[in-house]
């Protein structure tokens, strides 16, 4: 039977007035427990438990430089540095943005367990450069040396989108896959840019972590969310962690209170999202983020 966008949006998201009206006991939404944006949250199998809210680091981001670098050293490690003090444990870092030595310094004192940090490595000609693309384990030694942290969190090969990305890029795969046996990298995935490879994603064992493109008007997105919320659910049923990008439409809904509201309420809603990451380029979208977070009922257990 088919259903109408607005429909699907509808059932998908979690609105304030049918939780109120569908949880026994509460006469006010605001008497509802809200969501907290800072909470520690399983990802997945992973053993791992980042923040909800993690910090993106690659905002127009290629050929090593992001928004957030181009600030400055000083003033993106004081970003970082403000990030871990609101609450933020999940650092998303990226070859292709050239974040990895920031990171450490700017957190500097703080233990290495106390922060789950993502990388990608970027396979794809162009976008980097140098056009070699060394084996995964030449990478990944740099990687860590870069980072200086003896070991990944999360290892992404970043920005699949091909159906087939399982058996083009096995070689990189069956590398990680012995670096993870050997406790330099905790858990492996891949960032998709198709809705064909998150279909692919959610088949391959191999894969733990799946970054994907999701918000309500499917903004910078892979397809419309009526199409790509199944696969994401699928996904999540089966094990693996999801992290949202692209919350906010790519920075689209900067300027407008009424769509950041719907896309925080949206994904926060959708039940298969574990972790919320974005690109932060100022402390203040932090704080504005995280409250937009913390003001979303969500069911009582």
């Amino acid at each position: 039977m088919k259903i109408t966008r607005r429909k699907f949006l509808e059932s998908s998201a979690l609105g304030v007035g049918s939780l109120v009206l569908g949880t026994a006991g509460l006469a006010h939404a605001d008497e509802a427990k809200k969501f907290d944006p800072y909470e520690l949250v399983p990802l997945g199998q992973t053993g791992l438990k980042p923040s909800r809210l993690c910090m993106g680091t690659g905002m127009s981001g290629g050929q090593r430089s992001s928004n957030q670098t181009r600030q400055g050293r000083e003033k993106f490690q004081a970003l970082l540095a403000s990030a871990y003090e609101r609450g933020v444990r999940m650092f998303d870092l990226a070859d292709l943005y050239g974040s990895h030595s920031y990171l450490i310094p700017a957190l500097k004192g703080v233990d290495r367990k106390n922060f789950v940090i993502t990388s990608k490595l970027w396979w794809i000609g162009g976008g980097l450069p140098e056009p070699e693309r060394p084996e995964a384990d030449v990478v990944l030694a740099r990687f860590l040396k870069e980072i200086q942290s003896d070991y990944l969190d999360i290892l992404l090969l970043h920005c699949v989108s091909s159906p087939n990305w399982p058996t083009d890029l096995r070689h990189y795969m069956d590398t990680l896959a012995k670096l993870k046996e050997k406790g330099l990298v905790r858990a492996l995935g891949v960032s998709c840019h198709s809705v064909a490879a998150l279909e692919a994603a959610a088949k391959e064992p191999w894969v733990d972590v799946v970054y994907a493109r999701i918000n309500h008007t499917g903004a910078s997105m892979d397809g419309t969310p009526e199409k790509v919320v199944p696969v994401l659910k699928k996904i999540h049923a089966g094990g693996k962690g999801v992290v949202g990008m692209k919350l906010i439409g790519e920075g689209r809904y900067r300027n407008s209170d009424e769509l950041r509201n719907e896309a925080v309420k949206f994904v926060l809603g959708l039940g298969c999202v574990d972790v919320l990451n974005v690109g932060f380029e100022k402390t203040t979208e932090i704080d504005d983020f995280a409250a937009r977070v913390g003001k979303v009922p969500r069911l009582m257990a």
